[in-house]
């Protein structure tokens, strides 16, 4: 099942070119109510997918970040000069008023960082609550699948670094794009062997598959789970090689206003943004601070 959010938070599945309403007021509720193993009704109302804006997928309750997952990327960031190494299994929570669906705009806080990076990532959707279990246990809490775009403000992320964290530069409002829908796990036959590609304005910058996870899923799952679960909570696991920060000239690949993102992942579905500046989307000049001043 391909399930979406669309227009102003109704919840539907698609059945080819068209979209089935579900009686059901968010898709995170869909999940807390047991998900396609429940008997979840319709509304009877069937639209055209083309005349229905889609939202992001789901609100999640908590959006659990892995860092460091992919070993190729991994390696990569050995290169780079933090402050402090990256290490696997890195966890952060990702700010969820910062989501945002597809064809949202990512808009440029132009006053706050000139170093604006992508990072394609698949993130896993919680099908029940729960905690404390083992990998054995966790393939029974993975319900779906969707795209995640990591949108990170490097500038900020090395200042961030000297302290051996990173959350603000990834937190900022737009800069979590997810979607364009949820697949159910069971529509993924092998999610350690997808392949993964992020293009801006058509040209490929990042490119890889899901067999070159460190920790695979049910681990990862397993790994955060004395945090606890919620239905619907999300988890990322971690981004693929090919990163602006850690080409030999970044500022060539750094995103700017006017870039068209496009994020897709096999059999999980394709999540396209644009880069907006940030007058586009707010009527002040662009927001700036000087807690760094010093």
């Amino acid at each position: 099942m391909r399930l979406v959010t669309f227009d102003e938070g109704r919840v539907g599945r698609i059945e080819g070119d068209e979209v089935v309403e579900l009686a059901v007021g968010s898709t995170r509720e869909f999940f807390e109510r047991g998900g396609v193993s429940a008997s979840i009704g319709e509304t009877g109302e069937v639209l055209p997918l083309a005349g229905v804006r889609l939202r992001a997928p789901i609100q999640p309750k908590k959006f659990f970040h892995t860092a460091g997952n992919f070993a190729v990327h991994h390696r990569e960031l050995a290169k780079v000069n933090w402050s402090h190494p990256v290490h696997k299994g890195i966890v952060f929570f990702q700010n969820v008023d910062a989501i945002i669906g597809p064809e949202d705009d990512i808009v440029y806080p132009e006053g706050l960082t000139k170093e604006l990076d992508y990072e394609l990532e698949l993130a896993v959707v919680i099908g029940k609550s729960g905690r404390w279990f083992g990998p054995e246990e966790a393939g029974d809490y993975i319900a779906g699948y969707t795209v995640f775009n990591d949108i990170t403000a490097r500038d900020i992320q090395r200042r961030e670094m000297q302290s051996g964290v990173f959350s603000f530069s990834k937190g900022i409002d737009t800069f979590c794009p997810i979607g364009p829908w949820i697949v159910t796990a069971d529509e993924i036959a092998d999610p350690h062997d997808l392949n993964m590609e992020l293009r801006v304005n058509g040209q490929v910058r990042q490119s890889g598959n899901t067999s070159d996870m460190v920790l695979k899923l049910r681990d990862l799952v397993a790994f955060h789970s004395p945090q606890g679960y919620s239905a619907g909570d999300l988890i990322t696991t971690g981004t693929i090689s090919g990163v602006a920060a850690v080409q030999p000239n970044p500022f060539d690949f750094y995103l700017k206003p006017g870039d068209v993102v496009e994020a897709e992942i096999q059999g999980v579905g394709l999540l396209r943004n644009t880069v907006v500046p940030w007058k586009s989307a707010h009527d002040t000049e662009p927001y700036a601070s000087s807690i760094y001043a010093d």
